[in-house]
């Protein structure tokens, strides 16, 4: 039985996984990750659940693959409808829009599957904000994020473990105002949402490198508005001037050394 081998941005989901996590896989597709986790002992089990034929289908041959047909269970169906309440401890969910990966979050959280689950490892491709947004409104608090390019696109990666006020472990805390070095951008809930709380603590190349691509996107849609004359368009022309003016002063502020 050969260890499966995981692109570098699965590797860095598994490592937010804790050791002897009861792990869940949601959209497991060839169940890479759950099988990963068991063959380096960091879950001794594991719950690979997927929607669709075919992915479910390869993650079914993908786990007899690896002979670990008694650790991994392959279930069919929708987001956390695969679990029963307290039956994992770890939730993955990889590779799905943040709307989506917050949908599914939001359906399991009314059907009481998150119960007992004490860590969330989400990958958005798109929507991150949206996702930070749902942590936060359900008592789930940002331990950590994580941004890496890899195959010419970007990831983030975001993990969260419910609120503690205890453990000192609040959004309170991690959402609160500070200003940047130079005290020119205060970042505020809406800033911290927007880019991320951790990433703007510890900024990198790639961090950089995905918001000056957000402002020429913004750029973009600010010269094709440049035609209109109607007055809807002004107020959008105004919103991303105001956007494109923020993030290139957040970004103005960044450590150089870092980036």
């Amino acid at each position: 039985m050969n260890n499966v081998k995981l692109s570098d941005r699965l590797q860095l989901l598994l490592e937010q996984v804790p050791q002897g996590s009861r792990l869940a896989d949601i959209g497991s597709d060839h169940a890479l990750l759950p099988v990963a986790a068991v063959q380096s002992g960091i879950a001794p089990a594991a719950i690979a659940g997927e929607v669709n034929p075919g992915p479910y289908d390869a993650a079914l041959r993908g786990v007899a693959e690896a002979g670990l047909g008694g650790q991994i269970t392959v279930r069919r169906g929708d987001g956390l409808e695969v679990l029963e309440p307290g039956e994992a401890d770890c939730i993955t969910i990889a590779g799905m829009g943040g709307s989506l990966i917050a949908a599914i979050l939001e359906r399991g959280r009314k059907l009481g599957k998150l119960a007992g689950v004490k860590t969330l490892a989400l990958q958005p491709n798109v929507g991150e904000d949206i996702l930070r947004r749902w942590l936060l409104d359900n008592g789930w608090v940002l331990v950590s994020e994580h941004i890496l390019e890899e195959d010419g696109k970007r990831y983030e990666i975001l993990t969260a473990v419910p609120e503690d006020a205890e453990a000192k472990r609040t959004n309170e805390q991690l959402y609160s105002e500070y200003a940047l070095a130079g005290g020119k951008v205060v970042c505020d809930q809406a800033l911290l949402l927007q880019m991320g709380p951790w990433l703007l603590q510890a900024p990198n190349e790639v961090f950089a490198a995905k918001w000056q691509g957000e402002i020429a996107k913004l750029e973009g849609i600010l010269s094709s508005l440049s035609r209109s004359e109607l007055e809807a368009a002004e107020e959008k022309r105004s919103k991303i001037r105001l956007q494109i003016k923020r993030i290139t002063e957040v970004l103005e502020c960044l450590p150089k050394d870092r980036l």
